[in-house]
């Protein structure tokens, strides 16, 4: 059975390897599950503007002004997003004025906090840098370590649901 890892593709072959021996014993949920315990409690779009601002606010104090940060149930992980960042620029009289709008993917409701962090600081980083080179991944790691660690988990969990189907943590989890 040939194993198409579409979220590792980047990544190297050994480790990719290993990913596809998870798979075949039925064992890369598990390995996910014993990293990561439980889910974040970070459920409302209320809660989750204050989680933003308040690591925007650690890390990027100058950075320009998030006018809404939402979960979204149309942003579709597997064909689209993981989350956007969008701007609008509109001109008022003299002045050029832009909004900014984060979205998560409503998947984000039910991940471990470290999933979580990751695509905020994914997003948040597009406030200063809009490429994905060397600059923007600098400010990512800046602002969680871990950036590139949890980006990986992420993409196993993303090949997890891909073939196996179901999330892994549920709302159930987090009391236990």
């Amino acid at each position: 059975m040939s194993i198409e890892l579409t979220y590792l593709k980047a990544y190297p072959e050994p480790l990719q390897a290993q990913v596809k021996q998870l798979i075949e014993t039925q064992k890369l949920g598990q390995v996910l599950l014993k990293k990561y315990a439980k889910p974040h409690e970070i459920r409302t779009d209320k809660a989750l503007y204050q989680y933003v601002q308040e690591i925007k606010n650690s890390y990027l104090r100058n950075g320009e002004q998030i006018s809404k940060i939402v979960y979204d149930n149309k942003l579709h992980v597997i064909r689209n997003a993981l989350g956007t960042h969008t701007y609008v620029s509109r001109i008022q009289g003299n002045k050029l004025k832009s909004k900014h709008e984060i979205r998560i993917a409503s998947l984000f409701k039910q991940v471990p906090e470290e999933f979580l962090k990751m695509i905020v600081v994914h997003e948040l980083a597009h406030l200063k840098e809009k490429e994905h080179d060397k600059a923007f991944y600098k400010l990512c790691s800046y602002m969680e370590p871990n950036y590139h660690q949890y980006e990986l988990d992420l993409r196993l969990y993303l090949t997890q649901i891909e073939l196996f189907g179901g999330a892994l943590w549920t709302l159930e989890q987090k009391n236990m």
